[in-house]
């Protein structure tokens, strides 16, 4: 318990701004929204008119641009890239702090199993990753129901919640490559190259319209498109996502349990 309550503390004030941050930026989409009012028929002639490429590019579903839950499933892409980067920062920081951080020797020496110090680490992670959604969850809401009062909250909650599901992802993968890898010189610098690479591919799928590109990459797991049509998910990809999770966790378990960790 100590342990988990230190790392939650710890990264306290980083899931502060994370998660204001992410707000804020749908906040701002959704006052556009708002500034858009009338004219919003013509932006969306606007988006129309672009290269398909383009549209493919940028995730853009022309025909539900002019409800506010399909407008907010357009900038959600960025929020959701935002949201990655935090979880899989914190999923590489939070194990190779230790031997980053040359504290390895002094934690792994107290009373305490291996496997108890990694279940502290990643339920301090997860719950991080939980509060940051309620707060981004909350703000969010607030705005939309501030902005306009005729959409459909069911798909606004639905395509919020999918920054948790590509969250945990990310937050998985992080503890895998950092348990896996020696002493991590730069966490973001892993972080941000990793997420940006699945972000590529996300966009290269995107343009070719490959469809087993989407078990690549997490950020293609959700289509806002199908969401705001359906206010449903794609199980299959739910799925898969969720295995990843598992499989990765339980992974970076055995490793760490078994794995010589040197201070210096």
């Amino acid at each position: 318990m100590n342990i988990f309550l230190h790392e939650l503390k710890s990264y306290f004030k980083s899931i502060i701004i994370w998660a204001c941050s992410m707000a804020a930026l749908a906040v701002m989409y959704i006052l556009i929204f708002k500034g858009l009012g009338n004219d919003i028929a013509e932006f969306q002639s606007l988006m129309d008119s672009l290269p398909e490429v383009v549209k493919k590019l940028l995730s853009v579903y022309v025909a539900s641009l002019s409800t506010l839950e399909g407008f907010y499933s357009f900038v959600f892409v960025y929020v959701a890239l935002c949201g990655a980067i935090q979880a899989m920062n914190l999923g590489v920081s939070i194990i190779s702090k230790e031997v980053r951080e040359k504290t390895a020797d002094f934690l792994l020496t107290k009373p305490v199993s291996r496997a108890v110090i990694m279940t502290s680490k990643i339920a301090a992670a997860f719950v991080s990753l939980v509060i940051t959604n309620i707060i981004y969850l909350a703000v969010t809401l607030l705005a939309t129901l501030t902005v306009k009062t005729d959409f459909s909250v069911k798909s606004v909650i639905l395509i919020s919640i999918t920054l948790l599901f590509i969250q945990l992802i990310f937050m998985a993968l992080g503890v895998i490559v950092a348990v896996l890898s020696g002493k991590i010189r730069s966490v973001i610098a892993v972080s941000l190259s990793t997420v940006f690479g699945f972000f590529i591919v996300n966009m290269f799928g995107s343009v070719i319209g490959e469809e087993t590109v989407r078990y690549i990459t997490p950020f293609k797991y959700f289509d806002y498109g199908y969401i705001v049509k359906n206010n449903a998910y794609e199980m299959p990809y739910i799925i898969v996502g969720a295995a990843f999770v598992i499989a990765a966790v339980t992974a970076s378990y055995l490793v760490y349990t078994r794995k010589d960790v040197h201070a210096v």
